[in-house]
């Protein structure tokens, strides 16, 4: 017999109560609750000969049988997971789509699928025991729609069914990270125009988490500022920093033109926040992060507690079946566990990627393409002078490219030339989000899509030949180069003596298509490494010396070390 019970706040879900004569009776089995209201199981028939105290006189009142309450009581913990809804986008073929929800232990609940009058599919499962969750995946569909999808639950010969209209299937991508992520359309270059075009992109359907913190893993999400929908100018501009990123919204514009089926865009992230919050638990201890110390004041202004931010704003989309992942983060570890930077982010991508696969049921891919920014730069003098640079070479895990053997299925997007002086949101907030999400959409279509013949990186010096007694350094990229500009000191050469080293500058000396030489005649030592763009703010905007001539896409920073010192040796530093 299931009953509608009244509880008091000290009894939860799945234990008995012990008290005042109700000694093992009932049993508490959570559907769904508004306040203290549990719909309950009775162990026993008799609970109303009970005797009660006269302090559970209000406990008495509130038993109620089930002939005697609304039928659709039964129904209030029957939902879908909370980023299921009208107008969303699930994964298209070759991964079958999740659907979950939660529901009454023990009832079935059955998922179909529906194109106008007619029905595509239809799964049938039960809700766990204990966890009071239902899970099905779809038979993988090809890109298109609208969609209905129908969820009914079965208790007792009583039927509950929930709907999601206007679904479509395509591409699911999350993006996460700080605040340059968190960015909005209205605080871009040229966001008027680029707010009064969203009539094209119909298609591409967006989705913003609300920013919440947890000490535990959530199983869902406690709330989204933006629900699954269409693009309009207000809730891509909807304020500064809020709903809807940026970035995240341009780069499915990108990849909606080349693809031309739907795309669907999660927007996770909050500002201020260093990579430790969005990190579960295990992958920091896989790392040797120390447990929470002090932050350094003024580096960190968000969450900085570990894992808050993996627990509320990530893992309750870890069933999701996605496509990829782009993130932006990095600012808030300039001072802040710089030195363990090259770990830690291998490792979250490496735990992002192992939770969504088992938790979409191995439908997210186990290496799903993950993109990244590299930082752009700061006039701040809040950072440390190797801050930036060490962090942009962390996020390569120390290789200066990726993908690469620690980074597998990994893209970049390079925005460092990308600097903003004059930005009113400070020069660590550059406007010029439109070249970043075109710099990673190149990446997506290489590594997610598998285009070919298609550069999406800017050139490395493939290899390095120290000319000691011509007193030049001979660098040879694997790509052509375009020199735009001569700069005399974004070459760095180490240069020691007498048991001490200093950087000095490198000058220009001659160019080809695919060569360089720098002048090392200022090293009275031994040069035993060089490095590139290794400063804060390397260049002014789009004025970098190195780019790729068609791509227009800038050298990354790198910096290689020279041990042999023969004349012509030759040390690697690209792939």
């Amino acid at each position: 017999m299931y009953v509608l019970l009244q509880l008091p706040s000290t009894l939860h879900a799945h234990e008995k109560y012990n008290e005042d004569g109700l000694n093992n009776e009932l049993k508490a089995l959570k559907i769904g609750c508004c306040k203290s209201w549990y719909i309950v199981r009775l162990l026993s028939q008799n609970l109303a000969c009970q005797p009660f105290k006269k302090t559970h006189k209000s406990l008495q009142n509130s038993v109620v049988g089930v002939g005697e309450w609304n039928r659709h009581l039964l129904g209030i913990g029957f939902r879908f997971a909370s980023y299921i809804n009208n107008d969303m986008v699930l994964q298209k073929e070759p991964a079958g789509a999740v659907i979950w929800g939660f529901g009454t232990p023990g009832a079935t609940v059955t998922v179909t699928l529906h194109q106008g009058q007619e029905t595509i599919m239809k799964k049938v499962t039960s809700v766990k025991a204990h966890f009071d969750t239902w899970m099905v995946v779809l038979d993988p569909m090809k890109a298109g729609g609208p969609f209905e999808v129908m969820a009914q639950q079965t208790l007792e010969k009583m039927n509950f069914t929930l709907r999601v209209h206007d679904v479509l299937f395509g591409d699911v991508w999350l993006c996460s990270g700080q605040s340059n992520m968190q960015m909005t359309v209205l605080q871009v270059f040229n966001a008027t125009r680029e707010l009064s075009n969203t009539a094209a992109y119909q298609s591409v359907r967006i989705l913003s988490v609300s920013p919440i913190q947890a000490e535990q893993e959530l199983e869902d999400l406690v709330a989204v500022d933006l629900q699954w929908s269409k693009p309009t100018s207000e809730n891509l501009g909807h304020g500064y920093f809020k709903y809807m990123s940026a970035v995240c919204w341009l780069f499915g514009r990108h990849l909606y033109d080349t693809l031309q089926y739907p795309i669907g865009l999660i927007a996770s992230s909050w500002g201020g926040t260093p990579i430790e919050a969005w990190s579960s638990g295990r992958s920091l201890e896989a790392c040797g992060v120390p447990k929470q110390g002090s932050v350094p004041y003024n580096s960190v202004t968000g969450p900085s507690k570990h894992s808050v931010l993996w627990n509320a704003m990530i893992h309750p989309l870890r069933n999701m079946t996605l496509k990829g992942v782009v993130w932006y983060q990095g600012e808030s570890n300039i001072n802040y566990n710089t030195d363990l930077y090259n770990c830690t982010f291998p490792a979250l991508i490496e735990d992002w990627r192992e939770t969504f696969h088992r938790g979409s049921q191995g439908q997210t891919e186990r290496f799903f393409p993950f993109g990244f920014v590299q930082l752009s730069s700061d006039l701040s003098k809040k950072s440390s002078d190797d801050g930036f640079p060490q962090i942009r070479w962390h996020q390569t895990a120390d290789f200066g490219y990726v993908p690469n053997p620690k980074m597998p299925n990994t893209f970049m997007a390079v925005a460092m030339d990308l600097c903003d002086r004059d930005s009113p949101f400070g020069s660590i907030h550059p406007r010029d989000k439109q070249t970043v999400a075109y710099r990673l959409h190149l990446g997506a279509r290489a590594l997610a899509y598998g285009e070919k013949n298609l550069t999406f990186e800017g050139p490395l010096p493939e290899k390095i030949e120290l000319l000691a007694h011509e007193g030049l350094l001979n660098l040879t990229y694997y790509q052509q180069i375009q020199v735009q500009k001569r700069d005399n000191k974004i070459f760095e050469i180490s240069c020691c003596s007498d048991h001490r080293c200093k950087w000095l500058p490198a000058s220009m000396n001659t160019f080809s298509t695919q060569s360089l030489t720098l002048a090392i005649d200022s090293c009275q030592g031994t040069v035993v490494a060089l490095r590139y763009a290794w400063t804060t703010w390397p260049c002014e905007y789009k004025q970098c010396p190195l780019y790729h001539p068609s791509s227009a896409l800038p050298a990354p920073p790198f910096i290689a070390f020279i041990t042999d010192q023969g004349s012509g040796h030759q040390s690697n530093v690209a792939k």
